[in-house]
């Protein structure tokens, strides 16, 4: 199973959901790191991603190959990340069949009804049991 994860600004999401991810899969799945700038893709190398790109191009081309995508709800909102997420990339994100795991935080104003504002730690808890689950079936549920 191909996992990416997907971050931008400084990358202290992606870096959390990285080191969660390398501590429980194994070398049959492949874990890339996207980030939308360098900070944030130097971070998630930081914690341990081996395999980074950076940038829209590198997005565009990932997303399309992989079978699952962490991030927050961010990488679906075009102009979120301070501009950094394009109107093609959010729409690559939301068109490929992956599954998409996706943490509700967000700066744009949006509110997902029903996540009652938990704190970042239960949320990359329930992302990582939910990859655990996926990495289980074989196949993204």
């Amino acid at each position: 199973m191909r996992i990416c994860v997907i971050d931008g600004r400084g990358g202290g999401l992606g870096g959390r959901l990285i080191e969660r991810l390398l501590a429980v899969v194994d070398e049959r799945h492949e874990v890339v790191a996207l980030g939308t700038n360098q900070a944030a893709a130097d971070a998630m190398s930081k914690a341990g991603a081996r395999h980074v790109g950076i940038g829209e191009w590198a997005i565009l081309r990932a997303v399309a190959e992989t079978d699952v995508i962490l991030g927050s709800l961010s990488v679906v909102l075009a102009g979120s990340f301070l501009g950094e997420v394009t109107q093609g990339m959010a729409a690559a994100i939301l068109e490929t069949p992956a599954r998409k795991l996706l943490l509700p935080l967000n700066r744009r104003g949006v509110e997902v009804i029903g996540t009652e504002s938990p704190t970042l730690d239960p949320l990359i808890d329930q992302t990582i049991q939910r990859v655990q689950t996926l990495l289980m079936s074989g196949l993204p549920a």
